[in-house]
């Protein structure tokens, strides 16, 4: 049996209150995961409920990457969006615990800004309204 795990498509100005309105049904944050498509950012958000995984996913210009943070409903959050600045570049408004670049020590910055992928799509998904 293959189990469903639906993949919602969401827009930044509507992220938290999807994220709010799953924390209030009991899903479990599980991960902010990040896919750099030349000069688009994926970013994936999965969340865990009675073993059934559910994403958000958005795309957005990787060119002043910004999106309110969600560690206000998730605090663990903090983690992952320190993380994805620290190596993508993207700015998160609000967090709980901002380590302002400094989480990670790289030898470049933001090493994953921009990283072009051969053969991949830049074209951005319009979620549905």
């Amino acid at each position: 049996m293959i189990e469903e795990q639906p993949i919602v498509p969401v827009t930044a100005d509507k992220l938290v209150a999807e994220v709010k309105a799953l924390c209030e049904q009991g899903w479990r944050f599980v991960q902010i995961g990040v896919t750099g498509l030349g000069e688009i950012l994926e970013v994936n958000y999965s969340f865990d409920r009675e073993q059934k995984f559910r994403n958000l996913r958005l795309q957005l210009p990787a060119a002043g990457a910004r999106l309110p943070s969600v560690s206000g409903i998730y605090w663990c959050a903090f983690l992952y969006e320190n993380e994805i600045h620290d190596l993508f570049g993207m700015t998160f408004d609000g967090l709980v615990l901002d380590f302002k670049g400094n989480l990670y020590q790289t030898a470049k910055p933001f090493p994953f800004a921009a990283s072009a992928a051969a053969g991949v799509s830049t074209t951005i998904v319009q979620s549905p309204v």
